[in-house]
């Protein structure tokens, strides 16, 4: 249908998605509506006389997008039409009745929201979206069409600080897509950046979107949320919406293959890989690369195409050879190495008798005390300047390897530059978790919040402990947990910047210095490994400047959108399947 409406003078029609009036004939205007929406086509399945029709009209989805049909009254007769391509979405319809609305919240802090800027913020929308793995909206469509349909309204929240886009979502008004006689609109594509510290703003986009049907005197609002999503379900029931009888129907793609896969109770299902594996394997089968899951709980996978069979962890594979990896995990050689190559690294030193580790701390003022192999920073102790500090330093960390290094603290961003086949192709600084008040929670709560945010965004594999290191962190900056914080007050709540501990990243590829990208180059020479992910200490990453800290053999690929990290990873295992993709 193109998002192009079909018009008959009236028609009777079973369906109507009213609540109250389920099964009785209503007269719409026009019918076998399909609105194009950006991401895909939005059928409402009420609009169509005959299940048939609206079978064949959803199997006329475009590539790569998402279409769905929405309120269908009676979903296994559509499915019945073309059961091998069709199925019934495992998602709930909410409706909001907007004369029955009152808001939870009135007042927002750190973000203001507006409609879309359409040459601006493309780029933006698009970035959260592919964080959290949803399709994305056509760049050509907002540019060229969006503005001349007006039952389409893309929203995004600003960050007042930054400017940048935190989070967007799409309204769509059912009178002027087909002339609802029950003057309805709909809210959909709601996505919130994972990295944003400010709380609650999912719930303001909603209200938002409440608020602007409400005055436009519309009657209800209507939302579809995944079964699964308590969380989001929580919410819209505070909001006042309510569970209606109606069905969703989308076709079985690649998109929505999770949804209607299934998996035996006995066996071993993928959603036990992490995020890490998952991002390469779904790039790989794009390209039509086989995957076998060999170890699900150590994110063992075999990728083979074309006579080429490769054992993969993670970012991890055969083609990185147990030197390379030695000479990574041992972060005393690491230096060493990348010294002798001419790079510029930390001054360090392993740890002796006490007058002499006393001395290098003396010497630098500030020191980093850790195991001298590297696992996953634990040990690892930052700012050490006191006697008392350095003995329990170094006990924390020879619980993890009896060899300790001390390592000179050095002040600036921390960055991590991927290489692949020995060409830099992401960089991101990392920053710790931090959040921001709204003078109504507590620090614990707005902690609470953002970690179930990260949780959510890393299907479990990031969240902020609350431990001994964040109390310690909030009350060295003259707080508590149990302290509401400011409204816009940021709190940096752990000074690590482990992803893995709520630490964020943030892309900076672009902006990455020349010398930068020699130094990078050169250090996975000098390591002599094919992909590997370098820690630098950076005045900024425009400026030449840097120290380069450690190197990790296996880097977390999927950290580095909007960059193609995991497609560079797949062009060097399987460089003949690049044709394949052009």
């Amino acid at each position: 249908m193109g998002g192009k409406t079909n018009i008959n003078n009236t028609l009777d029609i079973e369906h109507s998605p009213s609540l109250k009036s389920w099964g009785e004939r209503r007269k719409l205007p026009k019918n076998n509506i399909a609105i194009e929406c950006g991401w895909g086509r939005l059928l409402f399945a009420h609009t169509f006389p005959k299940s048939k029709t609206l079978a064949s009209t959803l199997r006329k989805e475009a590539e790569n997008k998402r279409d769905l049909a929405l309120y269908v009254r009676e979903p296994q007769v559509v499915v019945s039409y073309d059961p091998q391509s069709l199925f019934v979405a495992p998602s709930f319809i909410y409706r909001l009745e907007l004369k029955n609305y009152k808001p939870l919240k009135k007042d927002k802090s750190g973000f203001t929201i507006r409609r879309i800027d359409t040459k601006n913020d493309i780029e933006s929308i698009n970035r959260i979206y592919r964080s959290r793995h949803m399709v994305e909206v056509s760049p050509d469509f907002l540019k060229k069409s969006y503005n001349k349909r007006k039952y389409l309204t893309y929203w995004v929240a600003i960050d007042s600080d930054t400017m940048e886009v935190i989070a967007v979502c799409m309204g769509v008004d059912h009178e002027e897509a087909f002339g609802d006689p029950e003057k309805g609109a709909s809210l959909w594509c709601l996505a919130v950046d994972p990295q944003a510290s400010h709380p609650a703003i999912g719930l303001h986009m909603v209200q938002h979107v409440i608020q602007y049907y409400k005055k436009a005197r519309k009657a209800k609002l209507d939302l579809s949320v995944m079964h699964s999503n308590v969380e989001a379900i929580s919410l819209y029931e505070k909001l006042g919406f309510v569970k209606i009888p109606a069905f969703v129907v989308k076709n079985k793609n690649a998109i929505n293959e999770d949804l209607y896969i299934g998996h035996s109770i006995n066996s071993t299902p993928e959603e036990e890989l992490n995020p890490y594996s998952m991002v390469i394997i779904n790039e790989a089968r794009k390209r039509g690369i086989r995957v076998d899951i060999l170890d699900a709980d150590n994110n063992i996978y075999g990728l083979s195409h074309g006579g080429i069979c490769i054992t993969c962890r993670e970012s991890l594979t055969d083609l990185t050879s147990s030197i390379a990896m030695s000479r990574c995990n041992d972060r005393h050689t690491t230096v060493r190495l990348l010294e002798e190559a001419g790079l510029s690294v930390p001054e360090q030193v392993l740890t002796t008798k006490l007058p002499e580790n006393m001395e290098f701390m003396d010497k630098h003022g500030s020191i980093i005390v850790k195991p001298r192999l590297r696992v996953h920073g634990f040990g690892t102790t930052v700012g050490v300047s006191t006697k008392e500090d350095l003995q329990k330093a170094i006990k924390a960390a020879k619980k993890i390897h009896y060899e300790v290094l001390l390592e000179e603290m050095m002040s600036g961003q921390e960055m991590r530059v991927i290489v692949i086949d020995f060409k830099v192709v992401a960089a991101a600084i990392r920053h710790p978790p931090i959040v921001v008040g709204n003078g109504e929670h507590t620090i614990l709560e707005l902690v609470e919040k953002q970690s179930r945010r990260r949780q959510q965004a890393t299907q479990g594999e990031c969240s902020i402990p609350i431990d001994k290191d964040l109390t310690e962190t909030i009350q060295s900056a003259g707080f508590e947990l149990k302290d509401i914080l400011p409204k816009g007050k940021e709190l940096q709540v752990r000074n690590t910047t482990k992803q893995r501990y709520g630490g964020t990243w943030h892309d900076v590829t672009g902006e990455l210095n020349t010398e930068l990208r020699e130094a990078a180059r050169h250090a996975a020479i000098a390591l002599d490994i094919p992909v590997v992910g370098l820690d630098f200490i950076v005045n900024a990453p425009s400026e030449p400047e840097y120290i380069i800290i450690e190197a990790m053999e296996r880097p977390y690929l999927v950290n580095y959108e909007p960059q193609p990290a995991a497609e560079r990873f797949i062009d060097f295992l399987f460089p003949q399947s690049i044709a394949k993709m052009a």
